[in-house]
């Protein structure tokens, strides 16, 4: 059963997330702001955060016989676009675990690790979205025309996360990777990696990414930075 905790600000639930793990915070914990003043994307990027989009974290506590850890992202990304898929159906998945819709991002996803403990922070773009910004971005709003309230989806979130979860460590990452695959842009995507631009390939047994470069050789891309080339 998942214990959902509410803050009106804190300056990362991740961070918080984390201090609570060290302290012996049980897995399902999760961690909802109203606002953040210092949110982190990938790569150490800042997270806008104002109030009526989620910020929310949670925790994973690592088990003897659970897939690689790693793989938590792709995990984190089907629960995830199940239940923005009910308000935009049309969202995709971006490798590992971006939601964008026509190639705006709507939400992303940062995994930390904590000794035992894997701190899962979402980030979704319910009411807001940034302007200004070098690339795309888009919020359940604009694309709805109405935003769901943060309290209420995080519920159906947690609930959908559990579910997944429970069949990562029932079933093995395979089920996890085909729900990702249906939920990703198709395959033939042309894609620009640190690794250099290709074709999107699919995802290999582990979760990896894996790049048809221009030679017709494949290159598999364990991290990194990933954009939809147009």
């Amino acid at each position: 059963m998942a214990e959902i905790r509410t803050v009106s600000e804190t300056g990362s639930t991740n961070d918080d997330v984390a201090a609570l793990a060290r302290e012996g915070a049980l897995e399902g914990l999760w961690l909802r702001a109203e606002r953040q003043t210092g949110g982190k994307g990938r790569q150490g990027r800042a997270w806008l955060s104002p109030p009526g989009n989620l910020h929310a974290s949670t925790l994973v506590r690592l088990r003897a016989g659970d897939p690689a850890a790693p793989s938590l992202a792709l995990l984190a990304a089907v629960a995830l676009h199940e239940v923005v898929s009910i308000y935009a159906p049309a969202t995709q998945i971006k490798w590992p675990n971006d939601l964008l819709f026509n190639g705006a991002k709507l939400a992303g996803i940062l995994l930390e690790r904590q000794g035992d403990a894997v701190i899962l922070g979402f980030g979704v773009n319910l009411a807001h979205h940034p302007q200004g910004l070098d690339r795309p971005v888009t919020s359940l709003a604009a694309l709805a025309g109405m935003a769901p309230e943060p309290g209420p989806f995080l519920e159906i979130l947690s609930r959908s996360f559990s579910r997944w979860l429970a069949r990562w460590r029932e079933e093995g990452l395979a089920p996890v990777r085909r729900a990702w695959l249906e939920a990703a842009h198709p395959l033939g995507t042309a894609l620009a990696t640190s690794e250099g631009e290709g074709l999107f390939d699919g995802l290999d047994e582990d979760g990896a990414l894996r790049l048809r470069l221009a030679d017709g050789s494949l290159r598999v891309i364990h991290a990194g930075d990933i954009f939809l080339l147009a």
